[in-house]
């Protein structure tokens, strides 16, 4: 199929090439001040396994083109995919101006029957004014429909999301729509991929809840974690004894001092402003808001009673991403972390293996702040090492040679990522694991 894909963001690019590497003729439009010199040569704008290789796949198949030219990509395809930033206020409200302007562009070059699908995360029952609009701005009155289909893309690993998926939704209001996606979608119909084909304002619910139910489960074992730190429990024991009941799963039941990044916080905000609006008091999701701030907070209050006096302490960073395999760092908790430090008086050495170019736009090297190449000179003659990222590389340690490298041997795990019973030479603090055992099952 002929496919459009407005927007070439994380969700759009994603998007557009996963639709190309289905063998479809994509054509992807941003707008006209973005350079798109990178993208045409197979490169993103931004750090993402395996979309470079997959990118460079398509394009030397001529099945995906990029262009600035909105009117050339609403006239290429029956199928639009909106792929827009739906940016927030503190409130949660989405500034849905993008989504307008796009609505207006297709309507105004409406010359045949057009798919327009909401891919980008929007509040419920955007679909109808997507309608409105459309049937305000058209010169004739042919036919569409406006569908909605959430991405449900995971940084790290979009793609294979993407291929793999646990589940496709699809908001629809015709038959036609219906038979639309349904030839799109068929390599994962024909491999036993779900489908789900519900009505457009389900379909957008639906993203909504699900993100913010994941960032509950998140806010919940961390909660979980406090008590654990108290009590002098294990909270992988209590995790792993809970995760094994299928009605809950084991999965987003990790400690840390978490959740960020472009999805949930936004999500849960924009979901409790939802509610709000439709007169629904969602208090338990404004509680999983001050559980994870509070976990940012407290950190550094572990930090602090470790050390005693973090000025001028020499302290080593690792991880400054919201999570492993990206480079994004929107609303990650080394942002808060970082900064309070930074205004404690403490000497920062940071290091992420993708993310510290995003990062100096935030915090630029100073006499305070320093970034290094790698995770062993990072450490060098540090007073301690705290991990704020669970990526692989950290896992995978020479112990000695670290020992050897820090002034003092302390660190301060914000992603349990090390067993403490391998940590015994270093003063080793973690989140909530209390009195740690491994957990054993008797088959």
């Amino acid at each position: 199929m002929r496919i459009t894909v407005i927007g070439a963001g994380y969700v759009g690019l994603v998007t557009a090439v996963c639709l190309a590497e289905l063998k479809n003729n994509v054509l992807c439009v941003e707008r006209p001040s973005f350079d798109l010199s990178k993208l045409k040569k197979g490169i993103s704008h931004f750090y993402e396994p395996g979309l470079n290789e997959l990118l460079s796949k398509n394009i030397k198949a001529n099945r995906i083109k990029f262009t600035v030219d909105l009117d050339n990509a609403i006239d290429f395809s029956d199928v639009i995919f909106i792929c827009v930033g739906t940016p927030q206020s503190n409130t949660g409200k989405a500034d849905l101006s993008q989504v307008e302007t796009i609505a207006i562009q297709i309507a105004k070059r409406l010359n045949s029957y057009k798919l327009i699908v909401e891919k980008s995360t929007v509040p419920v029952n955007t679909h109808q004014w997507v309608k409105k609009t459309i049937k305000r701005y058209a010169h004739s009155n042919l036919d569409f429909d406006v569908a909605s289909n959430p991405e449900f893309l995971r940084e790290g690993s979009a793609v294979s999301d993407f291929m793999k998926p646990d589940r496709i939704v699809v908001g629809v209001e015709s038959d036609r729509a219906k038979q639309v996606f349904k030839q799109i979608y068929s390599p994962f119909i024909e491999n036993g991929f779900p489908v789900l084909i519900t009505t457009p304002a389900a379909s957008e619910l639906i993203k909504h809840a699900a993100n913010s139910f994941l960032a509950l489960k998140i806010s919940y074992i961390n909660m979980v974690s406090e008590l654990c730190e108290k009590a002098n429990v294990d909270i992988n024991m209590v995790a792993d004894g809970i995760g094994y009941d299928k009605r809950i799963g084991r999965d987003f039941l990790n400690a840390g001092i978490g959740y960020g990044g472009s999805c949930f916080p936004k999500d849960v905000k924009a979901f409790i402003n939802i509610a709000e609006e439709h007169g629904v008091d969602f208090t338990i999701l404004k509680e999983v808001e001050k559980v994870n701030s509070k976990k940012r907070i407290n950190f550094v209050k572990k930090v602090e009673k470790v050390l005693w006096i973090n000025k001028n302490k020499d302290i080593a960073i690792w991880g400054l991403s919201f999570k492993p395999d990206t480079d994004d760092i929107r609303e990650a908790p080394s942002l808060d972390i970082i900064n309070i430090l930074s205004n404690k008086g403490a000497n920062l050495r940071l290091y992420d293996p993708q993310a510290m170019q995003k990062f100096k736009s935030v915090f630029p090297e100073n006499d305070k702040i320093k970034f290094f190449k790698n995770k062993y000179d990072t450490i060098r003659n540090a007073d301690a090492l705290l991990i704020l990222t669970e990526w692989n590389e950290f896992k995978n340690v020479d112990l000695n040679k670290m020992k050897k490298l820090m002034n003092l041997p302390i660190i301060i795990d914000g992603r349990n990522i090390y067993n403490p019973k391998e940590m015994e030479a270093f003063e080793y603090y973690n989140i909530g694991r209390g009195k740690f055992n491994d957990v054993e099952i008797l088959k």
